[in-house]
């Protein structure tokens, strides 16, 4: 009996390794937070506490926005945490990497209790800014994630102090380290980081019109497709009830669900989410670089101060996106009738995906390894970044993909256009579900990168999916 139990705990470290083997590198992130503004900030955090495994997080800072601008809650971040202090002991029976609740606290910090550039300037350090600093002073090659869900005036007072205080060479290095990602802009900081480091590699749909603002998606009630997984009926059975004290800890919605989750969303690693390349496409939704339109910037409800931007920016980018859907007979799968197009879909389009995943994750906070599921891990036959000629065909070959709970596995080839430089879909001629893929190169006249992603799914409950990106450069004949 001894040597059953322990060899299910070598099986069970083995697949929970190889799951995660994949991608060993975890990116490091700092929250800023105006919790208790909304209730989706204490929504986002308990989710990225299901995450720590994989993302490194290296700091959460109570701050103030437009909707909380004197007051700053750290108390509240501190009990999310002390929630899931009671439930780490068991999600370390799915994976080894969840960190203690002691080693998180210490990194929960204060911004000013002041609004936008009122807390900017000579005299205006806060725990928050200098956490900043000393995080980017560390030894550490990788870079240094800012994913704001409220104001951006802590950033906005480090890289004030960081010109003033540092050569422009140390200055230079510090601040290239940086990757911003903020949910539109809840302070007049954002624009002025912008307007005055442009070196700052910054994600943000502008001004403070929600409704034009690629992370919306992760919310958006869409006509024509199935919206339950952000249903309040699926929030209450999946997350909220019967999941233990951190699912009780989620609070019901009262504006947008979980609208600061996607400053994170793309930091997972899941085979589709490459966070430096936001053109690819990725569970926080698509972005490319460009000068946005002022003129086409429009106010919104809050006070924010827009203005019109100086440098480019990662923003809103176009998916023309058509769903495949179950079939009950013959091949698995068909393509819907219908095509969604616009910036919002480059994130809704994998909303069931994430939202399958973090149920899931509530599941491992009681279930064991046993009982719940676990994600899917792809494998590839070869390379994933390939170069062929014009008209020649490609083989692409998953048999080697796995399942760590044994479950049956289905598999989705598709061509992701608008993440190459092709715009044209090549189409799929034969089953795109099967787990080998053969698809001939359209001819070009100069050199054409496209992208196939493989999507890897099993059939336990919920059902969970990995990715693969294959990467294809196609040259002249």
């Amino acid at each position: 009996m001894k040597t059953f139990f322990l060899l299910s705990f070598c099986l069970m470290l083995f697949f929970t390794q190889a799951l995660y083997s994949q991608n060993s590198e975890r990116q490091r992130v700092i929250i800023l937070t105006d919790i208790e503004a909304d209730p989706d900030d204490t929504q986002s955090l308990v989710r990225l506490l299901l995450y720590s495994n994989e993302i490194d997080i290296r700091g959460i800072v109570a701050t103030t926005s437009c909707w909380l601008q004197s007051s700053i809650h750290p108390e509240s971040i501190n009990r999310v945490i002390q929630a899931y202090e009671k439930v780490q002991p068991n999600l370390l029976n799915h994976d080894p990497g969840f960190p203690e609740a002691k080693d998180l606290l210490p990194l929960v910090k204060k911004g000013l209790p002041l609004y936008g550039m009122k807390g900017v300037g000579e005299g205006m350090d806060s725990e928050g800014s200098d956490w900043i600093i000393q995080e980017l002073e560390k030894e550490d090659e990788r870079p240094l994630w800012i994913s704001v869900w409220g104001g951006v005036n802590t950033l906005a007072q480090t890289l004030d102090k960081i010109q003033k205080s540092k050569s422009k060479k140390e200055a230079n290095q510090l601040i290239s380290k940086l990757r911003v990602y903020t949910i539109s802009d809840q302070d007049d900081s954002g624009l002025w980081i912008r307007n005055n480091f442009p070196g700052v590699f910054y994600i943000v749909s502008p001004g403070d019109n929600y409704s034009d603002a690629t992370w919306t998606g992760v919310n958006s009630v869409v006509k024509g497709i199935d919206n339950k997984t952000i249903s309040n009926s699926w929030l209450a059975e999946n997350i909220q009830q019967n999941h233990g004290p951190l699912g009780a800890e989620y609070p019901d919605v009262a504006w947008g669900v979980e609208g600061d989750t996607p400053a994170f969303l793309s930091l997972i690693p899941n085979g589709l989410n490459e966070p430096d390349r936001p053109e690819w496409g990725g569970w926080g939704g698509r972005y490319e670089l460009y000068k946005s339109d002022f003129s086409k910037t429009k106010d919104g409800s809050s006070i924010v101060t827009i203005g019109p931007e100086t440098r480019d920016i990662w923003t809103n980018a176009d998916d023309s996106y058509t769903p495949y859907l179950p079939k009950e007979y013959g091949r698995a799968v068909g393509r819907d009738t219908a095509t969604f197009t616009g910036f919002k879909e480059t994130l809704w389009r994998w909303r069931d995906d994430f939202q399958n995943d973090f149920a899931a994750r509530m599941d491992w906070c009681l279930q064991s390894f046993e009982e719940a599921n676990h994600p899917p891990v792809p494998v590839l036959a070869g390379e994933d970044h390939i170069t062929v000629k014009s008209g020649e065909g490609v083989f692409l070959d998953a048999s080697n993909s796995t399942d760590p709970d044994g479950d049956n596995l289905s598999y989705l080839w598709f061509n992701y256009p608008e993440a190459g430089t092709l715009k044209e879909e090549i189409k799929i001629g034969g089953s795109e579900n099967s787990h080998t893929l053969y698809v001939t190169m359209p001819e070009v006249s100069k050199k054409e990168t496209v992208h196939f992603i493989l999507k890897l799914s099993d059939k336990g409950a919920p059902s969970l999916s990995r990715y693969k990106r294959i990467i294809i450069d196609i040259v002249p004949n």
